[in-house]
């Protein structure tokens, strides 16, 4: 089987364009919807273009670091980082966020998208055997388990949106599946 390069998933999301931006443009708040994201560092209070961030990931037994960027960030839009390792490119991680309309209110799609960034660079072997070495998955497989990271945080999005403020995985309420 040939290599997966790029990953997207999508959700319907009852609930309005900013509401999923403020969900999704925080990388603080990623720790509420994603399996592998426990918490970031981020420098600076404002998101924008530019603003520089650490994100601590978990995999089983395996914990690790990656060093962010922020790329794009427009409200009710988009918003996308890279990810960097030693200064060599290792991934662009990001959402569309698009109005699809509803009947009995807002409606929006959520597309999360990633990248794999280490192939036709230099330090692109070195930073796949640190991948493999710190998370216990080979380059090969990173976007199969990625694909199945993006279900799981997309589908707690959506709990934690639809059920209202408040609620989520991490206060109590109905957020989205457990790990």
């Amino acid at each position: 089987m040939e290599r997966e390069w790029v990953v997207e998933e999508s959700v319907a999301i009852e609930a309005g364009t900013r509401a999923v931006y403020g969900a999704v443009a925080d990388p603080r708040r990623m720790g509420e919807w994603s399996p592998e994201v426990f918490a970031a560092w981020v420098r600076g209070r404002a998101i924008r273009p530019g603003t520089r961030f650490v994100g601590f990931n978990r995999l089983g037994w395996r914990v690790w670091f990656t060093n962010c960027r922020v790329t794009v960030a427009v409200p009710g839009e988009a918003f996308a980082f890279r990810v960097s390792s030693f200064g060599v490119p290792v991934a662009l991680w990001g959402y569309r966020i698009e109005d699809v309309g509803g009947e009995g209110g807002p409606r929006t799609r959520l597309t999360e998208y990633w990248e794999d960034l280490r192939r036709d660079t230099r330090g692109a072997g070195f930073v796949s055997l640190l991948g493999k070495v710190f998370t216990g998955v080979p380059a090969e497989e990173r976007a199969r388990i990625n694909r199945a990271g993006m279900r799981a945080t997309l589908g707690r999005i959506k709990g934690g949106l639809e059920a209202g403020p408040g609620t989520g995985p991490n206060t109590g309420g109905a957020g989205g599946a457990a790990v």
